[in-house]
């Protein structure tokens, strides 16, 4: 099924692809900051052969439309969008969906519950922190104390930034400097990993770094005790990112969740062991009844 474009409440345009099956259980995918998909390759199609399977691109990301004011790119709109997207796409009143968020897809997805708690079948929160994720990126707090100046630098220097991000991003030194620091060279492919920096070149970087303010400051502390649908988290144990912890404590928030934890897995550990998560989902999900694989 090919992408189209939407038209959210407030006429942003919205690139989504909509389900391939008339009939199943609703899931929706939600990705990454600066994603446009690349994280699901795997799990998707796995989905697709029982479930009506919604990927919605944020605003600023994939084929959505690039926003003049970056006000509206925040986690609350990004959750806002996916409802829009799930309810264009022929989700009704009565019917309730399976949440899938990678990334800062996990504060998408938890704060869309939280938005409509009704209308949710199920939480994957996967390889994401439920709260200001800069807080312990890498085990530190140092990105969120130097966020405030590269957001400052950036709106001085917009055209010089932008040149710089479209020449290093897709390239191999990018590629050898998420070796080093986070994915597992032992468990992923090369062509799994790389359409990710091909399309942060594509990113306007200033949108990149109006949602990274949003999400450095977005927790879903509050609400996690509200959110009693069965939730499967998942976790990879090294990831840097958003430590294996995190994972830990969300499953422990969350009134009805189960943990999973990737062995080895990074923070892309859906395209590292894909089927040991898709075996996973479909044992989550039979003893759930959400029928997911």
């Amino acid at each position: 099924m090919p992408r189209v474009a939407i038209a959210a409440p407030d006429g942003a345009l919205l690139s989504v692809r909509k389900p391939i099956r008339a009939a199943g259980p609703w899931v929706i995918l939600l990705d990454g900051i600066g994603c446009d998909g690349y994280i699901w390759r795997y799990l998707r199609p796995a989905l697709e052969r029982n479930c009506r399977v919604v990927h919605l691109q944020y605003r600023g990301h994939g084929l959505s439309e690039v926003p003049a004011d970056h006000a509206g790119l925040t986690i609350e709109q990004c959750a806002r969008d996916a409802w829009t997207a799930l309810r264009i796409c022929g989700f009704g009143d009565g019917d309730r969906a399976v949440l899938v968020g990678h990334s800062m897809g996990v504060q998408v997805a938890l704060e869309a519950a939280h938005q409509h708690i009704d209308q949710v079948a199920g939480l994957v929160p996967i390889c994401g922190a439920f709260e200001r994720p800069l807080d312990t990126f890498q085990g530190s707090d140092v990105g969120a104390r130097i966020l405030p100046v590269l957001s400052g630098a950036a709106l001085k220097y917009q055209q010089g930034l932008r040149n710089v991000w479209q020449r290093l991003m897709p390239t191999e030194w990018a590629y050898k400097l998420a070796l080093a620091t986070e994915i597992n060279a032992q468990m992923i492919r090369k062509e799994d990993f790389l359409p990710y920096f091909r399309h942060m070149a594509r990113m306007d970087p200033l949108v990149f770094l109006a949602y990274l303010q949003d999400v450095a400051s977005h927790s879903a502390r509050p609400y996690l005790g509200e959110l009693a649908v069965p939730a499967l988290v998942v976790s990879g144990q090294r990831d840097h990112f958003t430590p294996d912890r995190l994972q830990k404590e969300l499953a422990q928030a969350l009134p009805d969740s189960e943990l999973c934890e990737i062995p080895g897995g990074s923070h892309t550990a859906p395209l590292e062991l894909p089927e040991l998560l898709e075996l996973r989902l479909e044992d989550w999900g039979r003893r759930r009844g959400l029928g997911l694989l």
